[in-house]
């Protein structure tokens, strides 16, 4: 029957690697990608291919320097403690994990999802209740975590109200008080492989039902518990490098949250597809401090941390009086590169050193990124692109080809995979829809969400607006549920005017609404966050608020110079405090309080 099962798997991936080799179009440039049938069969096949490559890269304190963890060993690891869960009664059962980005929470996602039952990452930022929920929705039997969530768990288990059974501390020398220890298991494991248990080694998977479920951190109502199969994953692995080149040597810098399906497709299993390095980074104070030891060639980040180091970079250049020698260098390097001249790397060099020297590409996802941002980090020799997903299509939905890349696109559609607009308007704005076998089996214990944003043909509306052009970049203008329908009929997206006040350089973040009407027109109000060091730069310290709105006003007016009159901001908030979010970071457009003068 297992073998019956691997040659039905078989089948499939080899038809998927066929279709990547039949695809005509210049952008889909590198047909590499080899068949994986589940994601067991991916690692096995990976340490068959590049067993004694650095798998992992790993800081345990802030004294010792990075260590390394070859693939072979991550792979007996991997082996030891799944056989240890299943030796626990796990078999079959819905094993969650929790915790910073490290080498513990990837084997023991890997143990969990390549044998023993169904993962359930988990979001380390919830609080005690909010997790709980969670926990007795998805019916998790087994929980793996970081030190800090060690109490909340025991609490959790003895409260009776779930069904958690076993815990396992990622960093416990030894077992405690009924809580495991990570590394004893993997030992425990190991012992019972050796003495002949191969009760996970021949764990036979079926790719097509759920073996990962992920709770969305979306910006309204109850998260929604989103079922992947093995083979929604492996469709990704195979079709993504195949627009984008993973190289050989690459390192993959891991600075965001593996419970999130970017990171872990992306950021996590697609280099042990390929075989390459995963260091991680030990948090976001320690980004800049991490990227000169490991030296990574590649970064996968969302806007804020990329803007964040690109603005920090102009900002140092400004204080050194350098802004228009740099300026100038750029002008002259684009045309220089023309005709197969690049001067970047010897005037660049301080600038690249910030990124650790090394990097060679930044692939930006998501939320929107200002495409000035993008082509200003391309200035400085690296290659910066931007992509598009959602945790439904687990979660590759698009990406810019490393050879051809559009800044203002969120890329092309993949091999094997679809894009394409649906109810379009007279502005030629219509819903993404995606197609793929990456599409999610649907919304767990939700039927009635899943057949609304999963049609009879397959096809995901994602709830994103926009079109494609006719070299099938596609272009996001907002979201469906986002716009705003004047009293004429007309529709305005928050987020083109937000994308045109985030180019301002005093605005650190905006948001824009529908705001109360005014006779017969509908109002659009900004709320603007400042960004007080700018600000200070160019009125002084003592501004007051009626010189900060003028400065604003000044900006604003600027932008309805060029827009029809009913998108025009009417009214505009200064805001103080922080726009609440998720835990995602994503402002959360309906909580009233993001909509109040403060």
């Amino acid at each position: 029957m297992r073998n019956e099962n691997m040659k039905k798997k078989m089948e499939w991936a080899e038809g998927l690697v066929a279709k990547i080799n039949a695809d005509p179009r210049p952008c889909v440039k590198y047909k590499e990608s080899r068949p994986i049938a589940d994601l067991k069969h991916m690692i096995e096949t990976t340490v068959e291919l590049y067993g004694d490559n650095v798998a992992f890269m790993q800081k345990d304190s802030n004294s010792e320097p990075y260590r390394s963890i070859t693939y072979k060993e991550a792979f007996a690891d991997i082996n030891g403690l799944g056989t240890a869960l299943i030796a626990k009664g796990l078999k079959d059962k819905r094993v969650a994990v929790i915790g910073e980005n490290c080498y513990q929470w990837a084997i023991s996602y890997l143990a969990a999802v390549c044998g023993v039952g169904v993962v359930v990452p988990l979001d380390k930022e919830l609080n005690a209740e909010e997790l709980k929920q969670l926990v007795i929705r998805a019916d998790v039997e087994c929980v793996l975590f970081h030190k800090k969530h060690e109490a909340m768990f025991k609490e959790m288990k003895a409260s009776g109200d779930t069904k958690l059974d076993v815990l396992v501390n990622f960093t416990a020398e030894e077992e405690n008080d009924g809580v495991y220890s990570l590394a004893q298991l993997v030992e425990e494991g190991k012992k019972l492989v050796e003495e002949g248990n191969r009760e996970f080694l021949d764990a036979d998977i079926d790719n097509e039902t759920m073996g990962i479920l992920l709770f969305t951190s979306g910006t309204t109502g109850t998260p929604k518990g989103v079922m992947l199969s093995h083979k929604n994953i492996c469709a990704d692995l195979m079709i993504a490098p195949t627009v984008f080149k993973v190289k050989e040597d690459d390192i993959f810098f891991s600075v965001l949250p593996l419970h999130h399906t970017y990171a872990c497709t992306c950021d996590f299993l697609m280099p042990m597809y390929k075989g390459v390095t995963i260091a991680y980074c030990q948090g976001l104070k320690y980004i800049t401090k991490n990227l000169a030891e490991v030296r990574p060639t590649m970064f996968l980040g969302v806007p804020a941390i990329f803007e964040k180091l690109y603005n920090t970079i102009w900002k140092n250049v400004k204080k050194q009086g350098k802004e228009d020698l740099l300026k100038k260098v750029i002008k002259i390097n684009r045309k220089t590169k023309k005709v197969g001249i690049d001067i970047g790397p010897m005037f660049f060099k301080k600038i690249t050193a910030v990124f650790g020297g090394r990097m060679r590409c930044l692939i930006c996802g998501g939320a929107a990124i200002s495409p000035e941002v993008l082509d200003g980090i391309m200035d400085f020799g690296i290659l910066a692109l931007q992509g598009y997903g959602l945790t439904e299509c687990a979660p590759m939905g698009a990406l810019n080809p490393d050879t051809a890349p559009n800044s203002s696109s969120i890329g092309v559609r993949f091999p094997g995979a679809d894009l394409k607009v649906v109810d379009v308007n007279e502005e030629g704005i219509g819903e993404i829809c995606v197609y793929g076998d990456n599409i999610m089996l649907g919304y767990m214990d939700m039927p009635e969400e899943t057949a609304a944003v999963i049609d009879a043909e397959g096809w995901f509306h994602t709830g994103d607006m926009g079109y494609i052009d006719e070299n099938g970049y596609a272009y996001i203008t907002g979201r469906k549920k986002n716009v705003i329908i004047t009293k004429n009929g007309k529709n305005v997206y928050p987020e083109e005017l937000e994308y045109q006040l985030s180019l301002i350089s005093f605005v650190e973040e905006s948001f824009v609404f529908e705001g109360e009407s005014e006779k017969d027109d509908t109002t659009i109000v900004a709320s603007i966050k400042l960004d007080q060091e700018t600000m200070e730069e160019i009125l002084g310290a003592e501004y007051t608020e009626e010189q900060a709105k003028e400065l604003v006003w000044k900006e604003v007016d600027k932008i309805n110079a060029d827009a029809p009159f009913y998108r025009k901001i009417k009214k505009v908030i200064i805001r103080k405090s922080e726009f609440i979010k998720n835990s995602s970071k994503k402002l959360i457009r309906f909580a009233e309080e993001n909509k109040k003068e403060d």
